[in-house]
């Protein structure tokens, strides 16, 4: 019967068939309720509605004109949250909220540097000079250092969609039925555009391709379906993925046209852990003119971003337990002696990364000084003498 059969894809809808369907439900409607036709509005109602099918279309716009006869900008909103309801449904993909920025980032001078940069090739004019289509970025380096952050924090400052690919959610039970989510995934994304693609810890979903059998080659399908896409694809979608044990991802995933760089995540130097501090200090509305950044700097050696984050929410509790009184540094530095950073605890590991780094990432900060990373004995010794 397969000779018989012709198989059609239906792409969602784009820009123009939007519109044309916005016209189409302004003509059903127009004895029943208003449309605004201000161009601007237009653009944003289309922007909004990008990513769905034309009956999920039909029904949310009949939904509003039925609640106060009228389709406005302060419709907006409730169309994106139903857009998000809908897209989370496939259990593939999620949108996330755009309220990180790369101010609130620590340090990764050099990425943010090229980020920037990047934003500008997605201009028609750099079509027109020659340019290709910006295709992502793969982050990989020392957990906790902020390659997740920097996913998000692109998305906003680019002003784009941020959508979450969990690759872990693509294999289902039934035949086919993986190979399907992946390129559902794909076509979603790819009618959202222009968008950020957030693919968190990549290796989690293709460890082992090439070397391993045991699923009957679905996860070697799904991973060419993919490879394939970053290689060919046309489309405004910008990857950014990051991984923790890039030593796990198959060889092809990391040759050039693939991403446009690989970006390695260390340490942060002095210079960075001091932002960091900062960074996080201002999120807990604290001013950090007032602490000792120097001297917290100096005594976390060998700290991440996230071992920042956790001392200073823990300094804060324990500051609000002892009476809500203020915050000082001397609790930070209290914190630091009793946190044991992922640096000591993950040595041998960190030192690997690095060593795969040396020829193969570009590093993410400007002056890739080399971090000591201390053992735990040393932590243990260090703190007993402070204590």
């Amino acid at each position: 019967m397969e000779k018989e059969i012709t198989v059609v894809d239906y792409p969602l809808p784009d820009r123009e068939e939007l519109k044309r369907i916005i016209d189409d439900m302004a003509t059903m409607y127009k004895d029943k309720a208003v449309i605004d036709t201000d161009p601007s509005f237009r653009e944003e109602l289309v922007d909004a509605l990008l990513g769905m099918t034309q009956t999920e279309v039909e029904n949310i716009i009949a939904r509003v004109l039925v609640v106060d006869a009228r389709l406005d900008a302060k419709d907006i909103p409730e169309i994106i949250q139903e857009k998000i309801q809908i897209i989370r449904k496939s259990g593939v993909l999620e949108f996330y909220p755009l309220n990180e920025s790369l101010d609130s980032i620590g340090g990764l001078s050099t990425l943010k540097k090229w980020l920037l940069r990047k934003r500008v090739c997605f201009q028609s004019k750099a079509r027109e000079y020659g340019l290709e289509m910006p295709k992502g970025v793969l982050l990989t380096g020392v957990p906790g250092c902020g390659k997740s952050l920097t996913a998000k924090a692109v998305a906003s400052e680019w002003k784009m969609p941020l959508l979450r690919f969990d690759i872990g959610k693509v294999f289902g039970m039934y035949v086919g039925q993986s190979e399907e989510n992946v390129r559902r995934a794909i076509q979603t994304a790819e009618s959202i555009a222009p968008c950020v693609l957030w693919i968190d810890e990549l290796e989690k979903g293709f460890a082992g391709v090439g070397f391993t059998d045991t699923d009957s080659g679905v996860t070697s399908r799904v991973f060419g379906t993919f490879i394939t896409w970053m290689q060919e694809k046309m489309n405004p979608v910008f990857v950014v993925a990051t991984a923790n044990d890039v030593s796990k991802l198959p060889p092809e995933l990391l040759r050039k046209g693939r991403f446009d760089e690989i970006f390695f995540v260390d340490l942060p130097n002095a210079k960075e852990r001091e932002e960091v501090f900062s960074v996080q200090i201002k999120k807990f509305k604290r001013n950090p003119d007032i602490f000792d950044l120097s001297s917290l700097t100096r005594y976390s050696e060998g700290y991440t971003g996230s071992d920042i984050k956790g001392v200073v929410k823990a300094a804060l509790e324990e500051a609000f337990l002892d009476n809500g009184r203020e915050l000082t540094t001397e609790d930070i530095f209290l914190q630091i002696k009793q946190t044991l950073p992922l640096s000591a605890t993950m040595k041998e590991r960190i030192d690997s990364l690095r060593n795969w780094a040396v020829n193969r990432a570009r590093p993410a900060s400007s002056q890739w000084e080399e971090i000591p990373v201390p053992s735990i004995e040393n932590f243990s010794q260090r703190r007993k003498l402070e204590l």
